[in-house]
């Protein structure tokens, strides 16, 4: 398992700032590789996976700007890079990208046996293959323009359901989501696009009127990454 490699985008250590654990020492790990399409996506620099952009590790740790730049880590690696970095935190956050295009069971179960906990950020369109005790966040991508569906074993499996909005037909997309896939007891998280002011007046009264969480990307607000 420790041989299980995955094309890295970045890898670095900061706070993270949405959902459930807003405010924990995270390491992020951030795959490329996405077809999703999201339009107000702020990471589109790993939505291709183009083999000339891929890079010695190095390279891409050293990264002082985003870039479509990726390189193949296996297991044993990425956890030799947490330690060599001096990384305090032990919390770790696999993002993207879209991670659960592949099966991430192998790098969880390395970093809990280190005494890790870890959380993974999908858009819910990829079966989640994932250790157990992993926190899991969909953050269903609702008809995007690559046209994925939202898959029923993705939003049964998350822990926190967290959904960015701007306008009132993102609201309805959720709860008709929510309705057909009978999901009742996660965690829903409002996160509004872009940090814009009606979108976060929009989500702070539709949390208020259903019993719903706030996500406000405090990173963002913060200026960190």
């Amino acid at each position: 398992m420790l041989h299980s490699t995955y094309k890295i985008n970045e890898l670095f250590e900061t706070i993270q700032g949405e959902g459930a654990f807003t405010g924990q020492p995270s390491i992020f790990i951030r795959l490329q590789g996405c077809p999703v399409a999201c339009s107000w996506c702020d990471t589109k620099h790993t939505w291709e996976i183009n083999l000339d952009q891929e890079v010695p590790t190095q390279q891409m740790l050293n990264k002082s700007a985003e870039s479509e730049h990726w390189s193949k880590v296996n297991v044993e690696q990425i956890l030799a890079i947490v330690k060599a970095q001096g990384y305090q935190a032990k919390h770790i956050v696999i993002t993207g990208g879209e991670p659960c295009m592949v099966d991430l069971t192998p790098l969880c179960a390395a970093f809990e046996a280190q005494g890790y906990s870890c959380q993974v950020e999908t858009s819910g369109t990829f079966e989640v293959l994932v250790s157990e005790q992993c926190w899991v966040t969909v953050s269903p991508k609702i008809n995007m323009r690559g046209g994925y569906e939202i898959l029923n074993s993705a939003l049964k499996r998350a822990n926190e359901i967290k959904h960015p909005i701007a306008t009132e037909q993102h609201v309805d997309d959720l709860k008709q989501l929510l309705s057909e896939h009978n999901i009742q007891d996660t965690h829903i998280y409002l996160q509004p696009i872009s940090q814009k002011p009606r979108a976060t007046e929009l989500a702070i009264k539709t949390c208020i009127e259903n019993n719903w969480r706030l996500s406000v990307q405090v990173h963002k607000y913060l200026g960190i990454e």
